[in-house]
């Protein structure tokens, strides 16, 4: 009679154990987006010559080596900002999204983001993030911006309360743009 009892426990146990482990694993991947710098290639007229100078062409006429010939060399760079910036932007309500969170829709998700240069300040990523759940939710970021794959800045994102089934938008700030980057990377680390 105890040996039924003992193997009854058992399954009860798993079954316990089953149904505590179902919605962890059901939980959607966090959202990540990555996002090229703009397209947009500056552009220079010489009024002298009337060539239209730009990075994809100083370089390929053949001529004298001159300091002016030998212009930074964006894959080059080896500097960057050490340690993690922390940021606290402000948020702009958009709109309303479905609540759609679960198994496979994540709770907070992030996309339409664009990385911009502002010239002569910083690098800018324009994003917008979306509460597919029915709570209130304060989302924390994670962006790392980079240049030919090596980083050059990593900051972390922390929101303010993002109301149930709301869509805000969001700028986040990278480095001053005296440093290159041509990639970010941005992810919810939270919730």
């Amino acid at each position: 009679m105890y040996g039924s009892r003992g193997s009854g426990m058992k399954a009860l146990i798993c079954l316990v154990a089953f149904t505590m482990a179902a919605p962890v694993a059901a939980q959607a991947p966090r959202s990540t987006v990555d996002m090229p710098a703009s397209a947009g290639v500056p552009e220079f007229r010489d009024p002298k010559t009337g060539q239209i100078w730009t990075p994809l062409n100083v370089g390929l006429v053949p001529g004298p080596n001159t300091p002016a010939d030998r212009a930074f060399d964006p894959l080059g760079q080896a500097a960057r900002i050490d340690g993690v910036v922390v940021q606290r932007p402000k948020i702009t309500p958009l709109g309303a999204v479905p609540i759609t969170a679960g198994p496979t829709v994540p709770i907070v998700n992030i996309g339409d983001a664009m990385l911009r240069a502002v010239p002569e300040q910083r690098w800018q990523v324009v994003l917008y993030l979306d509460n597919n759940s029915a709570r209130t939710v304060v989302p924390m970021l994670h962006c790392r911006f980079t240049n030919a794959g090596k980083p050059v800045e990593e900051t972390r994102v922390l929101l303010p309360r993002v109301g149930a089934g709301l869509r805000v938008g969001l700028t986040i700030y990278g480095p001053k743009t005296d440093l290159f980057v041509d990639r970010a990377t941005c992810r919810v680390e939270s919730p």
